[in-house]
């Protein structure tokens, strides 16, 4: 079977090669080098012309406070590349297993798990197109699997697990906030669980929205002590601190944590704990450095 990944140069998407390098089935993976999903026509192309049955979307606009002053672009990727990508796989009777965001959450209160059947009231640019890219996918009518996900880490590109590194490394204090609460995600683990449902064909009648973090809580200051505890960096003072102390032009979520009960349920998969993960991506990048 031929499988399409996009955005493969971006994390997930290098997780994504990393787990499927010995499988039997035949993956493609692009970049905007290769194909860039917001012309329709390459992609009917792409699509037809490999016989794609799945297609992987891990292609996105991420840079949350830029996408407030790059609104056009970020609904160009997050919205409009992806109904292309929906209409090409419905077209060839395939798969798009799409990556969303806790941000469609936006400013909902409370602080219990967001479950999938939850109302969405996304604050920002960002949370709004990948919303406005979920709908995309409902409107096309494909067979899909969206899984939204929230504080994605891993040894590849930019995120908040290096830049934490090098902060607690190199400063001897550090403010991070601590009324921000979510759980961090490995991206490795969330590749892992599409290769392995898509592996076993577990996508096959079990279309819908899911959620996937890894297991637990914390705030991103819980976050922060224990990536420099695990990394030895000792000689930093890490305090908490309140989200006004860092303005920011968008409004991020206070409580994102995602229940993964349906996941699991159906699936039959492991969740891990977000230390457990964050502990062997640490390791690596420590023996990558050595």
């Amino acid at each position: 079977m031929n499988i399409l990944v996009t955005g493969a140069n971006g994390q997930l998407g290098n997780c994504m090669r990393n787990v499927a390098a010995e499988s039997v089935d035949n993956y493609i993976f692009t970049d905007v080098a290769e194909l860039d999903i917001t012309d329709a026509e390459a992609v009917s192309l792409m699509v037809k012309g490999n016989d794609i049955k799945v297609i992987v979307n891990c292609a996105a606009y991420t840079n949350v406070d830029k996408a407030e002053s790059d609104e056009a672009f970020a609904e160009k990727l997050n919205a409009e590349a992806v109904g292309n990508l929906a209409q090409a796989v419905k077209a060839n009777d395939g798969t798009l297993i799409h990556i969303s965001t806790d941000y469609v959450f936006g400013g909902s209160t409370g602080n219990t798990p967001r479950t999938e059947d939850e109302p969405v009231n996304p604050t920002g640019v960002y949370g709004l197109t990948k919303l406005h890219g979920e709908q995309a996918i409902a409107s096309s009518g494909c067979k899909s699997l969206i899984f939204r996900t929230a504080w994605l880490y891993s040894e590849f590109g930019k995120n908040f697990v290096k830049t934490m590194l090098d902060l607690t490394a190199a400063r001897p204090e550090l403010k991070v906030v601590f009324d921000q609460v979510g759980t961090p995600t490995y991206a490795h683990d969330l590749a892992d669980a599409i290769f392995n449902i898509i592996e076993n064909r577990m996508y096959e009648g079990r279309e819908g929205v899911y959620h996937y973090s890894n297991e637990g809580v914390c705030s991103w200051y819980d976050f922060t002590k224990v990536i420099a505890r695990t990394a030895g960096n000792t000689g930093c003072a890490i305090e908490p601190c309140h989200s006004d102390e860092f303005p920011s032009p968008v409004v991020r979520p206070s409580y994102s944590v995602l229940d993964k009960t349906k996941f699991k349920n159906v699936f039959g998969l492991r969740v891990p704990y977000w230390t457990d993960s964050l502990e062997i991506c640490i390791r690596n990048l420590k023996t990558h450095e050595a």
